[in-house]
């Protein structure tokens, strides 16, 4: 079971312990500055994997989902409720990982543009959203090439490095979804994103 279009050799589907093996071995280290936050419980997600509880369930509004590129895993992407107000109509806020050796080469917009697509054909949420460090213009670049829109800056919100640092906050809500799909059928685009 695997989440893809024709139109890519990046897919999103459930996790396999092989693919526990290959995170294992390429763990994010402190060189690796937008992506290293303190070491993390060795063998953690091989449990959830072995468990079960890896895998989102219909609707979910937390998840995780391995990155496939070419049949190679490369990574995953993750998704958890955000809440605005007092009426519980949760968006979604997700991240993505990439292992070292699969950056650089388009994927992560790719599996960004992918896992929109997923969470509003899967759920019923009406916003998804996404933030990244200032100072990681790779990753903002995907991000709007995945569809979504630049939002602002949220200052002093992410702690790295040993010190709060700004995010640019990136989102696309469900009609701005829905009228980028119909615009892959003839009409116009206006929000980047392509079905």
């Amino acid at each position: 079971m695997a989440y893809d279009t024709s139109a890519t050799t990046v897919r999103l589907r459930p996790f396999t312990l092989d693919d526990c093996t290959i995170i294992e071995a390429n763990p994010p280290t402190p060189d690796d500055r937008f992506s290293f936050y303190g070491f993390n419980a060795p063998g953690r997600l091989r449990r959830l994997v072995e468990s079960g509880e890896a895998h989102p369930k219909w609707g979910d509004l937390s998840g995780r989902l391995a990155v496939e590129a070419e049949g190679e895993f490369i990574g995953d992407v993750s998704w958890h409720p955000e809440n605005y107000g007092p009426i519980p109509a949760p968006a979604v806020n997700f991240g993505i990982g990439l292992i070292p050796s699969a950056r650089g080469k388009g994927h992560g917009a790719e599996a960004q543009r992918l896992l929109v697509a997923y969470l509003f054909d899967f759920t019923t949420v009406n916003r998804v959203e996404a933030s990244t460090d200032v100072e990681n213009i790779a990753e903002q670049r995907s991000l709007e090439k995945a569809g979504l829109l630049r939002e602002g800056i949220i200052r002093g919100c992410h702690f790295r490095e040993g010190k709060y640092n700004d995010m640019v906050s990136y989102a696309i809500v469900r009609a701005e979804f829905e009228e980028a799909r119909a615009g892959a059928r003839g009409t116009r685009v206006t929000t980047g994103f392509t079905a």
